[in-house]
């Protein structure tokens, strides 16, 4: 078996680093900062870093079929110029964005961006998150809710079913997956991470069709067979670990990001917040869609 090494990235160091996308076309990953209010740029190729600031706190973003991007602020989606920095309102989403504010979100196989609310204060106890599908010509549906902490949007190889997690209850969930359509049905609980220490947070799929996890709190990253049955685990250099997406010329590199614990009240560590690849894993990813408005 191939030795899995861990990287460092960089010196860019984020408070709540989430949501990275390897972009096939140009070789390059974006993430983003959500409370430092940026999406960042990683090239491989020169190792230099590049960042927009946002007019609000960023939970996810896409990239867009026609060039630029798509990111989700507090109270809806918004079009990101990346070329000027502008950024404009896209489909803004009713309800959404005074005491909430999106998270996590990814884009479907026909173009589709799905992405979950939640609480603006994590002091919250009430679950005030949906789950929302915004189509290309900007209109928003409401999937599913109430939700805790939505995390880790994702579907099998087939599309036919999609991966959503509420991180407050240390749960991911399945469900029946329409791609033509774009409707869910059929949830159901599909993995809990607590035996492993800490909650699901970002997620993707590789080509076999397994569920590759973050554990934040725990420290490490979580592969799952489509059954449900745990196939193995990866312990990472920051115990909150956020989110996972597989990049690379092949594919076969797992882009990590991370979480400062300082913002959470616990030990500072070395890497925290900071950025990862692990090599040597034996999987390969899919590239991901582009939005397609």
């Amino acid at each position: 078996m191939t030795k899995v090494e861990i990287t460092p990235l960089g010196d860019v160091r984020c408070l709540v680093g989430e949501g990275p996308l390897w972009d096939a076309r140009e070789q390059a990953l974006y993430f983003i900062d959500l409370l430092s209010k940026k999406l960042w740029r990683y090239d491989p190729a020169t190792a230099a870093f590049k960042s927009w600031d946002m007019p609000g706190m960023i939970g996810s973003m896409a990239l867009r079929q026609q060039g630029g991007a798509l990111v989700a602020l507090e109270d809806g989606f918004y079009a990101v110029d990346l070329a000027t920095g502008a950024v404009a309102p896209f489909a803004l989403v009713e309800g959404e964005g005074a005491e909430t504010q999106f998270n996590d979100g990814k884009v479907d196989p026909r173009g589709r961006f799905l992405a979950g609310s939640q609480a603006r204060s994590l002091q919250e106890t009430q679950a005030l998150g949906s789950l929302y599908r915004l189509d290309p010509d900007g209109r928003t549906t409401r999937l599913d809710g109430p939700i805790g902490i939505p995390n880790g949007p994702c579907w099998s190889p087939d599309g036919g079913t999609f991966y959503f997690s509420d991180s407050r209850q240390g749960t991911a969930f399945a469900y029946d997956y329409d791609v033509a359509t774009g409707a869910v049905a059929g949830k159901r609980p599909f993995v809990n991470t607590g035996d492993l220490g800490g909650f699901p947070d970002g997620a993707t799929v590789d080509a076999d069709g397994r569920y590759w996890v973050a554990v934040c709190t725990g420290g490490k990253i979580a592969c799952y067979l489509p059954d449900g049955r745990l196939d193995r685990t990866v312990d990472v250099p920051c115990n909150m670990v956020a989110s996972v997406m597989f990049g690379g010329e092949s594919l076969d590199r797992l882009f990590v990001t991370s979480i400062d614990p300082a913002i959470a009240g616990r030990p500072a560590e070395p890497h925290g917040g900071g950025l990862f690849v692990i090599d040597g894993l034996g999987a390969r990813g899919r590239p991901e869609p582009r939005f397609a408005g």
